[in-house]
């Protein structure tokens, strides 16, 4: 009965989008302010996928970072090509926005209900909470994120004739505020060319010497983590994590992971010191675990590049061995997930359409981009896609220079044994016609490139 009544809806739609994460959620938007009328489905709360803790529309299950502002940064270029192009999500964003230096930081709870007022709110959108067990064949694109069910799972294999890709994505603790110990944690920015970042700084900084600093790696690398079978000795592995064709994904991997490979792993990752000082010594400290606020009352901070798999108990012992953190109360410990990515190079176009039905799109994690803003620009260009499909016009696709084209013309273009899950970086970018000195001008050049060549694309497009 439920299924035939989610028939009949889908048919009086001129869109169905799977999934109501971020991607789902701009796809959805972009499509009904063009004019089409959408059906938006996510299954949550009905059946959870492990990982979430809510039922809002486009809640960020990790970090509560969406990366860098500036614009001579990939992630910052990224968000400035989707201001220009309107993005409804990154616009949020920007209105849930808390202290985090030059990067776009969101109180995430705050964030995920904006997002979810706005899509239930618009007169063309019609959000509904049930599981979509199989792929409609009207216009409809899936981004379902990497959370995919089993039934819908089965149902892209069974169209793609592929079994899905995977890697394993791991997220990080958040630990409220005032058990913090700010006698010993002080607040400052890493980097002082931080132009955006508050009088003091708006991180906390639980400084390291170097015995601490070593007692607490042996810990770390020798405590109990949750088993995860066969697929832990690749993760323990000196190459990482298998995702795609015999390939192995490192951007993701528990801190216990990057700490047993070697000593001082951490100490030139995410625990460097670099660009800070102890207020009470005067010096830099050895190493240092950085806390960045996760929400607008700033009652909440989330460990910086902390993620884990390790027991619950564990996580309370091994982490209040970090000074400043002895007393910690965790509000969210850190956990592994499964994320599940389709092999976009063969099924995908650069415009997101899938090959072999052209009324079908993806969008999202599931295709293999990595990241909340390659979450949401792909989003953006499926439903803008959808809308030219629709209305029988042509499919839109970016120039390459510009880091939205070039993102897409990554995941559908790069060859199978080397696939695997790819964030915006100036390294998938067209070369520069030539060559300039220094990493920070080639940005800017790259930059400059893209927002000239966007800008003309955008006219373009705009007068067809």
């Amino acid at each position: 009965m439920v299924e035939l009544m989610l028939l009949r809806l889908t048919r009086m739609a001129d869109l169905t989008v799977i999934g109501g994460g971020l991607a789902g959620c701009e796809a959805a938007w972009q499509a009904a302010q063009q004019g089409l009328e959408v059906i938006l489905y996510e299954m949550r709360p009905f059946i959870q996928t492990g990982a979430h803790q809510t039922a809002g529309l486009a809640e960020l299950v990790c970090s509560n970072s969406l990366g860098s502002n500036l614009v001579d940064r990939a992630s910052g270029l990224l968000k400035d090509e989707l201001r220009r192009m309107r993005s409804m999500l990154l616009d949020c964003a920007d209105t849930c926005a808390i202290p985090a230096g030059s990067a776009l930081a969101v109180d995430r709870k705050a964030f995920s209900e904006l997002v979810t007022r706005k899509i239930e709110a618009h007169h063309r959108i019609h959000v509904v909470r049930e599981e979509v067990k199989t792929i409609p064949l009207t216009p409809t694109i899936i981004a379902s994120g990497p959370l995919t069910s089993p039934a819908l799972t089965h149902a892209i294999q069974e169209i793609t004739g592929q079994e899905n890709l995977y890697f394993y994505d791991a997220i990080a603790p958040i630990v409220l505020a005032e058990s913090i110990d700010m006698n010993i944690a002080f607040r400052a920015t890493r980097r002082h060319r931080d132009a955006k970042s508050s009088g003091e700084g708006d991180y906390l900084n639980c400084p390291l010497g170097r015995e601490q600093y070593y007692t607490f790696v042996d810990n770390l690398s020798n405590a109990s983590h949750v088993s995860l079978h066969d697929f832990e000795h690749d993760l323990l592995s000196s190459t990482g994590v298998k995702a795609g064709a015999q390939k192995y994904f490192e951007a993701c991997l528990p801190i216990e992971v990057l700490a047993s490979r070697h000593p001082d792993a951490l100490a030139y990752g995410p625990m460097r010191p670099i660009g800070l000082i102890e207020p009470k010594s005067k010096k830099r400290p050895y190493a240092v675990v950085q806390l960045r606020q996760d929400n607008l009352a700033g009652d909440l901070y989330n460990m910086v590049g902390f993620q884990t798999n390790l027991t619950y108990l564990e996580q309370k012992r091994v982490f209040r061995m970090i000074p400043g953190l002895e007393h910690a109360e965790f509000i969210r410990f850190g956990q592994m997930h499964r994320n599940s990515f389709i092999a976009s190079p063969l099924l995908l176009e650069t415009t997101l359409q899938f090959r072999y039905r052209e009324n079908l799109f993806f969008a999202g994690q599931i295709t293999g981009v990595e990241g909340y803003m390659g979450n949401i620009a792909t989003g953006l260009l499926a439903g803008l896609n959808a809308v030219c499909f629709v209305k029988g016009e042509e499919l839109l696709e970016f120039p390459r220079t510009t880091m939205l084209g070039s993102l897409c013309y990554y995941i559908t273009h790069a060859e199978m044994k080397n696939f695997q899950p790819m964030k915006a970086n100036f390294g998938i970018l067209p070369s520069l016609p030539s060559h300039i000195i220094g990493k920070h001008m080639r940005s800017i050049q790259y930059a400059l490139r893209a927002q000239n060549d966007l800008k003309q694309y955008l006219e373009l497009i705009k007068d067809v």
